[in-house]
């Protein structure tokens, strides 16, 4: 029996943002939209983002996901059956595509950036250190002190981190709900990609000691 596993809110958005945020650094990022005056393309960008990571991360159906994301089955296929290779072939000549899509991102392009983009997050490639910036903003807005002080103290660092011992010297004196520090981070499993998958797995440590 396969157990699929449910998305928090907090879970879902984080992921979600984090696509988000590659899909545009795939389009050349915001700068580049913003010269061209196709910022316009962004919504389009974000309901597509949303359909790839309700299915590929939590096997949503088409229709669930038409409901979530308050478009037409139709349209949440279309999305879901994109190209992303044939995205990218309009994307190399970015001044054609602006032209064919002023106005909106048409649904298969932006399913095919989607798809394109939360492939590459889930194989690690996006910016650590930007996304380590945005990780510390939301800890301090969830109110989620131990996240928060872990991350103000891994500026500086650079991912993939290989080993615990790459990031022991920063955590003197310090404790994640009344254990070590040093002894959570030495029992988790390395090398560890970004600030997300670190913060996961802090957390399931702490859970695996009944301290969630």
């Amino acid at each position: 029996m396969v157990i699929v596993a449910q998305p928090t809110e907090q879970d879902l958005e984080a992921l979600v943002l984090r696509v988000f945020l590659k899909s545009i650094d795939v389009l050349g990022g915001l700068s580049k939209l913003a010269e061209y005056k196709t910022l316009t393309w962004l919504p389009s960008l974000a309901r597509a983002v949303y359909c790839v990571v309700l299915r590929e991360e939590y096997l949503k159906t088409e229709e669930e996901i038409a409901q979530r994301v308050g478009l037409t089955h139709q349209t949440v296929r279309n999305i879901l059956r994109a190209d992303p290779k044939a995205a990218m072939e309009k994307l190399k000549s970015l001044e054609t595509l602006i032209e064919e899509e002023k106005k909106e991102l048409k649904v298969h392009t932006a399913g095919g950036v989607a798809k394109l983009a939360y492939k590459l997050v889930k194989e690690g490639h996006e910016e650590p250190k930007v996304f380590l910036q945005y990780c510390e903003r939301v800890a301090y807005a969830l109110d989620i002190p131990w996240a928060y002080m872990v991350l103000k103290r891994l500026k500086g660092t650079d991912f993939p981190i290989k080993a615990a011992e790459d990031i022991l010297e920063g955590f003197d004196n310090i404790y994640i709900k009344g254990r070590n520090a040093k002894e959570v981070l030495k029992e988790l499993d390395y090398p560890i990609k970004n600030p997300a998958e670190l913060l996961h797995k802090v957390k399931e440590n702490l859970k695996m000691h009944g301290l969630e």
